[in-house]
């Protein structure tokens, strides 16, 4: 989920955890639980700071070791040791208890939308991604705010939030069960499909469809119960024999690229005296083009001049960045 959306969950859940005895009865305790539950609904992304550093760095990390299982064991113990010292005296295991179950909600609602988390590392590093609520969902942040609303209006915050989250918890089983409803619709128009892939959007019944068959690419989009193709390509394998591709695929913006990316196209072509390789992610779509791009510059000696890996939306200003880059 977005950040704004993490911070009003952490509020939420230290209204919620106002049903624990302990924390009911210790204003002390409910003010550090409180913080506890903010911050451990937003640390788990803390590398975001991965940014500052490249691109590469930030897609190859991001929502993975701090998502991972024990991450998740471990930030209550971190914040902990942090905020608890402003607190003396506050109930150590009902801070512990509710800090988890904020960085907990916070993995677990993340792996919901396109993006996903590596929430099963290190036991496996695949990407988990089940593009069924979208990274702002309004209904979500709006219910958090009228939760708050009547928390300060009525001074029950406990029963309105374990109210406002039975809610969501049927909101997402609706949400899980018009995503499947959707995939298995894709099937019967698309026959043969060996993977498809859904970002939601804003609106209920409208996705993104990234899909692959055995020889085939297919992008398009949902609107009800219709399916609007907007390109289809061949699938081609990588052929790892080729210099070109040999040369770029060393380069750390396209491994991140490719450690992150489910469903790609790529294409080689000469422009300016280089060979351009470049990947483009098909999950993504957006004015007329696939933003979300892993691009390398090759000279005739076989070796990388520049790359980008990110998301940029115009091909004019993707070679800034690369000329950008070469300069470096």
């Amino acid at each position: 989920m977005d950040t704004a959306t993490h911070v009003v969950m952490g509020f939420g859940l230290a209204g919620l955890a106002t049903l624990d005895p302990a924390v009911a009865a210790d204003p002390l305790t409910f003010h550090a639980v409180m913080l506890g539950a903010v911050a451990g609904s937003v640390i788990p992304d803390i590398d975001t700071v991965l940014k500052l550093k490249n691109n590469a760095a930030y897609i190859r990390n991001h929502r993975g070791r701090t998502h991972s299982l024990p991450a998740v064991a471990l930030w209550p113990f971190i914040i902990a040791a942090c905020l608890l010292p402003l607190f003396p005296g506050a109930d150590v295991d009902a801070f512990l208890f509710w800090t988890l179950l904020a960085v907990s909600l916070h993995v677990f609602v993340d792996i919901f939308n396109a993006y996903g988390t590596q929430a099963a590392r290190p036991i496996k590093e695949k990407w988990i991604a089940l593009g069924i609520i979208n990274i702002f969902d309004p209904f979500i942040f709006s219910l958090h705010l009228m939760g708050f609303a009547i928390w300060q209006a009525t001074g029950y915050p406990g029963e309105t939030f374990a109210t406002i989250y039975a809610v969501l918890a049927g909101y997402y089983i609706l949400r899980t069960l018009q995503h499947r409803r959707t995939v298995r619709f894709i099937r019967h128009r698309l026959p043969g499909l060996k993977n498809i892939y859904l970002s939601p959007t804003l609106r209920w019944s409208h996705y993104h469809v990234a899909a692959e068959s055995a020889d085939r690419f297919y992008v398009g989009k949902t609107d009800g119960r219709k399916l609007k193709l907007i390109d289809t390509f061949e699938r081609r394998p990588i052929d790892a024999d080729n210099e070109i591709i040999q040369s770029a695929m060393c380069d750390k913006n396209v491994r991140a690229f490719l450690s992150f990316s489910p469903i790609y196209r790529w294409e080689i072509r000469e422009q300016n005296g280089r060979f351009v390789m470049q990947f483009v992610d098909l999950r993504y779509f957006a004015k007329g083009m696939y933003p979300f791009t892993a691009t390398v510059w090759v000279n005739k000696n076989l070796v990388v001049e520049s790359s980008y890996t990110g998301w940029v939306y115009s091909e004019k200003k993707l070679r800034k960045k690369l000329v950008l880059a070469q300069s470096k």
